[in-house]
């Protein structure tokens, strides 16, 4: 084997940190929009910024977004687009953000866990609670009377009803 020179060797590293880094999954985790005091809710006008214990996003391919107090207001947003957004479809979301209830950090959305029927409130009264993990979210439902573990597929018009 031959012996590699030190600056291949650091260019070889800098070109796969720089992959790793911009990689999807790496590049996309975490990295929803901080929302400033003018932005509202789309579905009840509350100022977002007040509430980013529970804040939720929307971003669509062409980099327009909304911003939610909560993920139960951002799915009546996502199930209903032609109310809330009709120059937008279902097909035009990239990407959406919750907000991790134990870690604080912005998750995706499309792989949470949601826990309804919980004692825990939200800016909205009864929330869907997110959770990255699957055992947080079984933990949470324990100690705080949750009656459902979600999928985002599992969220429906009728359960959002149930919130009210």
């Amino acid at each position: 084997m031959l012996p590699r020179s030190p600056l291949k060797i650091i260019l070889t590293l800098t070109l796969t940190l720089t992959l790793t880094l911009l990689s999807p999954s790496r590049a996309e985790e975490g990295k929803s929009l901080k929302p400033s005091p003018k932005d509202k809710c789309p579905v009840c006008g509350m100022f977002v910024a007040k509430y980013q214990d529970f804040l939720a996003e929307v971003i669509f391919s062409d980099g327009t977004h909304a911003l939610f107090d909560g993920a139960k207001d951002m799915f009546r947003y996502a199930l209903n687009m032609k109310k809330y957004n009709p120059a937008k479809k279902p097909g035009d979301i990239a990407r959406v953000y919750v907000t991790d209830y134990y870690d604080l950090a912005p998750i995706d959305g499309l792989l949470a866990f949601y826990v309804t029927g919980s004692d825990v409130y939200g800016p909205m009264g009864r929330e869907l609670i997110p959770f990255k993990r699957e055992a947080d979210a079984r933990g949470f439902m324990k100690d705080h009377k949750g009656g459902a573990l979600l999928t985002f597929q599992g969220v429906t018009a009728d359960i959002l009803k149930g919130l009210d």
